[in-house]
């Protein structure tokens, strides 16, 4: 479980309660600079405790595997060069996303490609001549199959034009271009944030430096008191201190500015991330949505040839040879009497 510290330095809210991390004041006056140190660790402007310091950290929304308790750390880039933040991430998982929809739609338009040139395929053997003069029961079913062809080629053919309208053309225009400039919108902002918390955490550093030069001089304007008295040295002295606790006020002020800094990116990092959130399952369940109505729409072609071919098998039930026999007699027959032995 990854552990996380929040500060808000403002009085607004998330609209979900469960969002808000819970407040572990910091109060650097009351803490040493070796004991912060020792407490906590600061990985590129960012402050987190060490692991196993201090009380455990609860997530924000226990159960959820929401985005915005996961990705608080930075992490390498395959090449190992440079860091990616963990929003970087977030922002890539949708822009995969998008083009995954893309390529969906792609897929769906293929298959619509089949589905058409297999209904014309279907029509033009529907008005094949082979086997047209078949007479009788056998003829009457041998003509339903050829029209059931042409039935079934108006089948795919208008299950082709439901693919195109209601599943290739939503998948495609689901989020246009537009969407991609809200997502960078997203990311310079939080990009923003987060170089002010770096400047912010360099003031620290210096002022931290400023503030041990201040000690270390006053530390050695002591020990010459020590080693002789002189009116001038006391004055060096004083002048030391003053200057020793402006250099800590100094730092407290600069440790001041990077905790709000810090507390403004953590509270964008969670407004942001939680709105990535609800766009990827928005993604999903509209995917979800229109790939079941390729289903539907394919057990609808199902169910549509099976009625194209239904008359076919009722007439194909009543082919009889012995009737068939009958109807070719009566219509070819060329004179019924038979011919007898000739008499001597």
């Amino acid at each position: 479980m990854m552990k996380m510290e929040a500060s808000f330095d403002t009085e607004e809210s998330f609209d979900d309660p469960s969002c808000l991390a819970p407040q572990l004041p910091v109060s650097p006056a009351k803490r040493t600079t070796n004991e912060v140190k020792e407490t906590k660790t600061t990985i590129n402007g960012v402050t987190f405790p060490l692991p196993d310091d201090g009380p455990e950290q609860q997530l924000l929304k226990p159960n959820d595997w929401s985005y915005c308790d996961y990705f608080w750390t930075d992490k390498k880039d395959p090449q190992g060069a440079t860091s990616v933040v963990g929003f970087e991430v977030l922002v890539q998982k949708q822009l995969k996303g998008k083009q995954m929809q893309k390529e969906m739609s792609e897929f769906i338009h293929e298959r619509i490609k089949i589905e058409e040139e297999y209904a014309k395929n279907l029509s033009k053997l529907s008005l094949s001549p082979l086997a047209a003069q078949e007479e009788g029961t056998l003829g009457e079913a041998w003509t339903q199959l050829k029209k059931s062809l042409h039935d079934e080629a108006e089948v795919h053919l208008k299950f082709s034009n439901k693919l195109h309208s209601e599943v290739e053309k939503p998948l495609l225009t689901f989020r246009g271009d537009g969407f991609k400039k809200d997502l960078k919108k997203y990311e310079h902002n939080l990009s923003d944030l987060r170089k002010q918390l770096t400047t912010r955490f360099g003031g620290v550093e210096k002022a931290r430096r400023a503030l041990a030069d201040r000690q270390k001089d006053l530390e050695v304007k002591t020990q010459q008191l020590e080693i002789r008295l002189s009116n001038k040295t006391e004055e060096d002295i004083k002048k030391a201190r003053r200057k020793s606790t402006q250099a800590g006020d100094d730092l407290m002020h600069c440790i001041d500015l990077y905790n709000r800094a810090q507390s403004k990116w953590f509270e964008e990092m969670v407004t942001s991330s939680m709105e990535l959130e609800k766009l990827e399952v928005e993604r999903i369940e509209w995917i979800q949505q229109h790939l079941r109505q390729y289903t539907t729409l394919r057990h609808e072609t199902d169910m549509f040839n099976q009625s194209t071919v239904e008359p076919v098998d009722q007439l194909l039930q009543s082919v009889d040879p012995a009737k068939d026999r009958e109807l070719w007699v009566k219509e070819n027959k060329t004179g019924e009497v038979r011919p007898v032995d000739l008499d001597i």
